[in-house]
C-alpha cells in the first residue's frame, strides 16, 4: 500500500548528518558541556575535561564544527567553540 506522505529530502538529509555526527559519545558530551557554558568555551579548558589527546579532541570539534554543530572563532593560537543553535534546531523539530 502505497504512503501518501511527503517526504522532504533536504530535512531528512539535515537530521541523518546531526545524526552522525553525534554517533560519537565524545562529541555528544563536547556538545553537552557548550550547552551547558555560559558563552564560548576555549579547546584548552575543554582538553583537561577528556582522556583522550589533543589532536583526537581537535577531530571531534572539526567533525562538529564541519556539521554547523558548533561555531569556532579563532583567537591567536586559540580556539573557542559555542553551540550553533539553528543546527540543533533540525533535531529537535525532528524528534518533537
Amino acid at each position: 500500500m502505497p504512503v501518501d506522505v511527503k517526504v522532504d529530502r533536504e530535512r531528512a538529509a539535515a537530521v541523518a548528518a546531526a545524526a552522525r555526527t553525534l554517533s560519537d559519545p565524545i562529541r555528544v558530551e563536547i556538545l553537552e558541556l557548550l550547552r551547558e557554558a555560559d558563552g564560548e568555551v576555549c579547546q584548552c579548558h575543554l582538553q583537561p575535561r577528556f582522556e583522550i589527546s589533543q589532536p583526537t579532541l581537535s577531530h571531534h570539534l572539526k567533525k562538529l564544527a564541519d556539521a554547523g554543530l558548533v561555531q569556532v572563532e579563532r583567537r591567536g593560537k586559540w580556539a573557542y567553540y559555542s553551540i550553533e543553535d539553528d543546527a540543533l534546531e533540525v533535531l529537535r523539530s525532528w524528534l518533537s
